[in-house]
């Protein structure tokens, strides 16, 4: 550590009222490490697994019917340059300092250590609560191949809990094969469909010519105007969460400064071609008002539909299989984002220091039981009454995606000033992001413009809905309060741009 940082350090100390350990975390204790094995081909799998899963596979058709093949389009492009310039935000700071649970780090180190409070539990939570909504998910899958008669649906749920659990126990090498499968799995899966779905169109399959056609009927391209389009945006959003996964992970890898900026540049163009491709070809074959697009599960997801029109008949159980993998697969990543996050929470003392524990294999094991239970308990929620609790549960983690997003664009554009300020030279970072300061600007923007936007329905209501809007903002509500409690109780103050620590120690 240079003299400047341990001055910053001595500084921070000071003037923030917890100790310098809660800002930079030297590891000297070999249980309370972890394990640098993750690969170029893990981060950049798991940055293509955390934008695919149930948000294209089903989601797209409720867009596509609700804002038309252009509301959608242009919705799921205006999120995809957004999480662009997240990505290059987070890659700057994670290519620097690689750290495990990196985003409430960053906010503690360049915002406020309440800020790093509030953000690193709000991830947390929304990730525990992930798992939960996977296990739920995972039910209703296999219940359309085996009946409940046969088999009760809380079996399942149980099993692929196991699953998820046992791929983040064994080692992170382990969680981060799992994924890199799960992940190319996906990728085939899309590959192929917008490949047949261009055959299709062109009537070389299933023997009837589509063309363009679906984007000239009725209202479309857009449909429902500037609503339609929004409605579109805030689910656009949505499906993006878990890209940011890159930046937790980063800490595992076992050469950041190439690794993170290989996965971060990579990622537009998987957006490009992975959604945008994708909406294009189901626009081209399911007219926006077929009313099949509104279905919400498997038999009328847009993918199993488009492989119908080319006459694949087993289409609806293969997919039924590729949305169970993208279930196990966003299980596997909240499993293991949720515990690093809480690990790093323990190791900056915001968290009980037991989950800093980690095994032999480097595996954070007390954070991943705590993580799990949550999880369990959360399910359970979902099977009593008439499921308030936990759509209430999902309320309140659904919108801390966003707020992870919003915490990395502040603390991306506050670590930016205050290297300029405390003279570090541009050239030394292994990653720079392109186009400061308007990219973490303009995702701000965007990342508010979606959170104030949730509650849109219910103020559009007659009579307005006083219960979802509360429902809808419940998450917001909790990150004020986590941050406000912090930041009285531990007096913290935001750090000074001379004073932000830059020390590139790993944890």
């Amino acid at each position: 550590m240079s003299h400047n940082e341990s001055i910053n350090m001595e500084n921070f100390e000071k003037s923030y009222g917890e100790p310098a350990k809660a800002s930079v975390v030297q590891i000297q204790n070999n249980e309370e490490q972890l394990n640098r094995t993750l690969k170029t081909r893990h981060l950049s799998m798991i940055a293509i697994g955390g934008t695919i899963g149930t948000g294209l596979f089903i989601a797209s058709g409720q867009s596509i019917a609700n804002g038309g093949p252009g509301g959608a389009l242009l919705s799921y492009g205006l999120i995809g340059i957004m999480v662009f310039f997240l990505m290059t935000s987070l890659g700057e700071m994670a290519a620097y300092i690689p750290v495990s649970g990196s985003f409430n780090t960053y906010g503690s180190r360049f915002v406020d250590p309440a800020f790093g409070f509030a953000l690193g539990w709000n991830y947390w939570l929304s990730w525990s609560i992930t798992v939960a909504t996977e296990l739920a998910a995972g039910e209703g899958i296999m219940q359309m191949w085996v009946s409940t008669d046969k088999c009760p649906g809380i079996v399942w749920s149980f099993l692929l809990l196991i699953l998820i659990v046992g791929f983040n126990a064994l080692s992170v090498k382990g969680y981060g094969e799992a994924e890199f499968w799960f992940a190319l799995i996906k990728v085939v899966t899309v590959i192929i469909f917008v490949i047949v779905g261009i055959f299709v169109s062109a009537g070389v399959l299933g023997g009837k010519v589509y063309g363009v056609s679906n984007f000239t009927i009725g209202e479309a391209p857009f449909v429902n105007g500037f609503l339609g389009v929004l409605g579109v945006f805030l689910a656009a959003g949505f499906s993006f969460q878990g890209t940011e996964m890159v930046g937790v992970a980063a800490g595992e890898s076992a050469n950041p400064e190439k690794d993170v900026p290989k996965a971060v540049k990579q990622v537009f163009w998987r957006i490009l071609l992975f959604y945008i491709s994708a909406i294009f070809v189901i626009s081209m074959l399911i007219p926006y008002t077929d009313p099949a697009l509104t279905g919400g599960d498997v038999t009328t997801s847009p993918f199993t539909l488009g492989f119908e029109r080319s006459g694949f008949a087993a289409s609806k159980h293969v997919m039924n299989a590729i949305i169970l993998i993208t279930i196990l697969s966003a299980g596997n990543s909240g499993m293991y984002g949720a515990s690093r996050t809480l690990w790093m929470l323990a190791n900056e003392g915001k968290a009980p220091k037991i989950f800093r524990k980690v095994n032999s294999n480097g595996i954070p094991i007390y954070a991943l039981a705590f993580t799990a239970l949550i999880a369990c308990l959360s399910f359970l929620t979902s099977l009593f009454g008439n499921k308030v609790v936990y759509i209430w549960l999902l309320n309140a983690s659904s919108i801390t995606g966003f707020i992870a997003w919003l915490g990395i664009a502040v603390s991306h554009y506050r670590f930016r000033k205050a290297y300029i300020a405390q003279g570090r030279d541009l050239n030394e970072l292994p990653y720079r992001a392109k186009w400061f300061p308007f990219g973490p600007i303009f995702a701000l923007i965007l990342c508010v413009i979606v959170m104030i936007g949730q509650g849109y329905t219910g103020f559009s209501s007659h009579p307005i809905d006083w219960s979802g809007i509360v429902a809808a903002y419940l998450g917001i509500f909790i990150f004020i309060i986590l941050y406000v409690v912090y930041k009285v109780v531990k007096k913290t103050k935001i750090v000074p741009l001379l004073e932000c620590n830059f020390s590139r120690t790993n944890t």
